[in-house]
């Protein structure tokens, strides 16, 4: 593997710089030195941020924009070896460095660095540990896999010793990493157009657990199964949180009005003090545990975790609040794609007040859809009203085996009011006309549903 002498600048090319992590990698080497260059499909608002700290980006995929000066070309696991400018890469002799071996190179130069992964989960707990570690005054650097405005953006650069990153396991990427501090929130099935099964996917698990340091630590969520099997033959220190089981655990758990936690955390059999979180949902009590373990882990005072746990008022996408149409119509988005997310975000919005319900669900791939089908109607038959998109084809092309109307049937069946409607300006249609006053319309899924969202609220 060719390996970049991060004290000796190059020029490195990025195919698909547009990406969230991706372009955060190459925001890091431009404040490094580095030329920076690359691709993407089309222009837009993370490009246009690159461009302005001198990078050069080209739109569409062209052998010829490879030029023989370029020192390594990276590229995301979605780039397939017939894409041009791999070609060309390889016709020249260039070295090449997928996102994951670049991210895993950029973390060795750091004392502490922490990998959060689990099927999903990811962005909301290396947010929250964002926020205390800059409350602690630590100045971690920041890789995230989504917007948060307290570093303004996906990426932070900090002059201090950590690397905080998400960890994503689709294509096995996380197993590059060798983090002093591994995170694991959950172990689900997902991603099945690339692993076989669950067991495949707890072996993937099981190696990420094994790379981390010797001297390190695994924290992970006690009630995943079969813990022991996973950590078997791993040398560091296991930090189990969630269950009152664990080493670290939430008690008295309360929730204001609008669904808003607040507990007591004990660690180490040690009651620390009362938590009031910022952000909704019962699913957070269990991130901010997480965020809370690893943080102690690290030396980090109970005052500076407590801080910044209430602060954190959520990142881009997640139980987003973006706005109120009609006086009093909330509308809120959400990443939610995976049958466990759907039912722990509508679970958490449901406390927020309403009369109904109205989740806008956009499928994220065909495979995922074809899998998780009755998982789907399942949870999205918490909502009262609920509309289907298309599915957002991402990386994959339509087959003819699955659609949104299936998802659509299986909720009538279940008595739950459901439409599929074909284009995101008929959506917005709908809504306009069948809204009622105090309803509470969420936007949910991993593609650009959130369209729909930004343009009835202008946000």
């Amino acid at each position: 593997m060719y390996r970049i002498d991060f004290n000796k600048p190059e020029h490195i090319h990025f195919i698909g710089i547009g990406g969230i992590s991706m372009s955060g990698l190459a925001k890091i080497l431009i404040k490094r030195g580095f030329k920076i260059s690359g691709s993407d499909t089309l222009p837009g608002s993370i490009c246009t941020e690159l461009e302005g700290e001198g990078a050069y980006i080209c739109y569409g995929h062209k052998a010829e924009n490879i030029t023989a000066d370029t020192g390594c070309v990276v590229f995301t696991a979605a780039i397939k070896e017939d894409n041009p400018e791999y070609g060309r890469a390889i016709s020249l002799n260039i070295p090449l460095l997928s996102r994951a071996e670049l991210l895993a190179q950029l973390m060795e130069n750091y004392k502490y660095s922490i990998a959060v992964s689990g099927t999903h989960g990811k962005t909301s707990v290396t947010s929250m540990l964002s926020y205390i570690l800059v409350k602690a005054g630590l100045d971690p650097t920041i890789s995230l896999g989504g917007m948060l405005d307290l570093i303004g953006g996906n990426i932070h650069i900090g002059a201090g010793e950590i690397f905080l990153t998400e960890a994503c396991e689709y294509k096995n990427s996380f197993l590059e990493l060798k983090p002093y501090i591994g995170i694991i929130l959950n172990i689900e099935e997902d991603h099945l157009d690339f692993f076989d099964n669950i067991d495949d996917i707890r072996n993937s698990f099981k190696i990420f657990i094994n790379n981390i340091s010797d001297n390190g630590i695994l924290v992970i969520n006690s009630e995943i199964k079969d813990i022991d099997e996973l950590t078997a033959g791993f040398k560091g220190s296991v930090v189990l949180y969630g269950g009152k089981e664990s080493d670290i655990y939430a008690d008295n758990i309360d929730f204001d009005s609008h669904g808003i936690a607040s507990y007591n955390i004990t660690a180490f059999k040690d009651e620390l003090g009362h938590v009031q979180l910022g952000v909704m949902g019962r699913h957070n009590v269990d991130n901010s545990l997480a965020a809370a373990a690893a943080s102690l882990k690290l030396g980090i005072g109970i005052e500076d975790i407590l801080k910044g746990l209430q602060e954190y008022r959520g990142v881009g996408r997640r139980l987003e609040f973006k706005g109120c149409i009609g006086g009093n119509i909330n509308i809120f988005d959400d990443y939610a794609h995976h049958p466990q997310e759907i039912m722990a975000s509508l679970s958490a919005i449901s406390k927020y007040p309403h009369k109904r319900l109205v989740c806008v669900f956009q499928p994220h791939t065909y495979s995922r859809t074809k899998a998780f089908l009755n998982d789907f109607a399942n949870s999205l038959a918490m909502a009262d009203l609920v509309i289907l998109s298309d599915i957002y084809a991402a990386r994959e092309k339509d087959n003819k085996e699955v659609s949104s109307e299936d998802i659509v049937n299986l909720l009538l069946k279940k008595g739950v009011e459901a439409y599929y409607i074909n284009s995101f300006d008929n959506i917005e249609n709908f809504l306009l006309t069948n809204l009622l006053p105090e309803d509470l319309c969420i936007t949910m899924g991993a593609g650009d549903i959130v369209k729909v969202a930004e343009h009835l609220t202008g946000n």
